[in-house]
């Protein structure tokens, strides 16, 4: 692994790589509460065919963390990201988790695509996850946290006692034997101070997903521009089964917005699967890959 820091759009990225950089790029897109180390597992299974591109995208890590949320909307987060792939040739195959698949998706939307293959791990296109968050349904209900993260104060909260509280929300009932000892420390001196966690948690801010209160009873949904939220290149979706913040209703209606889709589920695997299997995840994107 190799690490150091990268001017995108004129403001200063840390990235980390695996691999020969003469093979084709693969962009790895880390979620909240993660950095470019969530990588460290998947990654060098997949050098045998990849060039592996981690960055702490924008607010994470060692990389650019400007205060204020405006500077947190999607396509600025996209357009950092876009910026990279041009860096890395102009095209990329791209993995996004968690948040880094919203960027992905975002990406992958453009018919002048830099993106060659698609692949999401636990992640939701924003089409079938609204639809899905329906007052009342399952998926609204896992979501509910939506309202804390977004409340003022809420980095200060979760930062308290060692970061307690946002290390008992990334569990949330799901397997988090893999989060111990030294990754442990590595992740907590990521996350830094309350003012750093304060700037991640600017994504769920600016974020234009609705999530419907606890009282709330029903809603009119907007109507989705379905060509300008269109998957342009194959794209490959693995999905953790027992994942209890993303339920599997947040994917369905996915076909409409990626003609060539490919779903392979993982079982005895949750939202972390890249941690808890990542020789199975691995051996899945190699096989479909290389197809």
């Amino acid at each position: 692994m190799k690490q150091g820091f990268h001017q995108l759009n004129g403001q200063r990225f840390f990235v980390r790589t695996w691999g020969d950089p003469s093979k084709p790029p693969l962009l790895l897109l880390h979620g909240f509460p993660e950095y470019s180390g969530a990588w460290e597992e998947l990654a060098p299974c997949l050098t045998e065919r990849f060039f592996c591109v981690a960055p702490d995208q924008r607010g994470f890590g060692q990389s650019w963390s400007p205060v204020g949320d405006e500077h947190y909307a999607a396509a600025q987060l996209v357009g950092d990201m876009n910026a990279l792939i041009d860096l890395l040739g102009g095209q990329a195959t791209v993995l996004g988790h968690d948040w880094g698949a919203a960027v992905a998706y975002g990406l992958s939307f453009s018919p002048k695509t830099k993106v060659d293959r698609l692949i999401i791990a636990n992640g939701v296109h924003p089409v079938p996850f609204q639809r899905s968050l329906t007052p009342g349904s399952a998926q609204a209900r896992a979501s509910h946290y939506f309202h804390y993260l977004r409340k003022p104060g809420a980095a200060v909260d979760l930062a308290a006692d060692g970061f307690a509280k946002l290390q008992a929300l990334f569990a949330r009932n799901m397997d988090m034997s893999w989060l111990g000892g030294a990754r442990l420390e590595a992740y907590k001196n990521a996350w830094g101070t309350a003012d750093q966690l304060d700037r991640m948690l600017a994504w769920y801010r600016k974020s234009q997903i609705k999530v419907p209160k606890p009282e709330e009873t029903s809603w009119t949904l907007p109507e989705f521009p379905v060509e300008r939220l269109r998957v342009h290149c194959p794209h490959l979706l693995i999905w953790g089964e027992n994942d209890t913040a993303l339920l599997p209703e947040a994917t369905e209606g996915l076909e409409d917005y990626a003609r060539d889709l490919t779903r392979v589920n993982v079982s005895g695997a949750d939202h972390w699967l890249l941690h808890q299997k990542p020789d199975e995840v691995a051996q899945i994107i190699l096989e479909w890959s290389g197809r």
